[in-house]
């Protein structure tokens, strides 16, 4: 159920919301965290340090028609079976992260990229609560821009990619595991490009060869990032 923060903070929030409308999955991401570092399901979890911020977004969330899931660890809300956007947190920040949020309408700046070569997501990004919170008129015209882009079947159009240009540490999993190679080259040219934007996007070779093994069994499975 809904905490006491939430309805002490903002008790419109649930008051028309369905208990059943709460996905419990989203429940135990905010117990447990995405479960994706060894961090996960102990008190180092860094969704435990945005918990109160997390809570009044999945509120707000929930004040619109988009249905609550759970999607690569972390709490997604979609549209007619279309991702809109998602709830993160990360070390530094907690916010919301949209699919297509380069197509928003956003003249005070406050989206921003989510990596430096990410063509179509943009995050909102928060540092506390109170930011949040004087926020929330911002927040509200956004997530209602993404809805009714996605209504519109907006597409973002990319930008053609050089896959050729493929980050050394791809390179070095292809001549080490031709399995993994066979398999990578057999995905389609979308799957293809968005590992390699998300593999070269870490700065460091460590993290973009850690990238490279948490994708491999998906990349072995014929799947692409973003395929459940």
């Amino acid at each position: 159920m809904p905490s006491a923060w939430v309805i002490k903070y903002s008790p419109s929030k649930f008051s028309n919301l369905k208990h059943t409308l709460l996905n419990p999955e989203v429940d135990r991401f905010l117990i447990e965290g995405c479960m994706r570092c060894k961090y996960g399901a102990t008190p180092q979890c860094k969704v435990h340090s945005w918990k109160e911020s997390l809570l009044f977004l999945r509120a707000l969330l929930h004040e619109f028609d988009l249905k609550e899931e759970r999607k690569w660890g972390f709490p997604c809300y979609t549209r007619n079976g279309k991702n809109v956007l998602m709830l993160v947190a990360f070390k530094n920040h907690c916010g919301l992260s949209f699919f297509k949020g380069s197509l928003i309408k956003d003249p005070d700046a406050r989206l921003i990229s989510a990596g430096e070569q990410s063509q179509a997501a943009r995050q909102l990004k928060f540092h506390s609560l109170e930011e949040v919170m004087q926020a929330e008129p911002v927040i509200r015209h956004i997530i209602q821009q993404a809805i009714q882009l996605e209504d519109q079947g907006a597409r973002v159009e990319f930008k053609k990619l050089d896959l050729t240009e493929i980050p050394a540490e791809l390179e070095a999993k292809f001549k080490a595991d031709a399995t993994f190679k066979k398999a990578f080259l057999s995905l389609t040219p979308g799957r293809q490009r968005g590992y390699i934007l998300h593999f070269s996007g870490a700065k460091k070779s460590e993290t973009r060869s850690n990238r490279i093994e948490q994708y491999a069994p998906r990349i072995l499975a014929g799947k692409g990032m973003q395929d459940a």
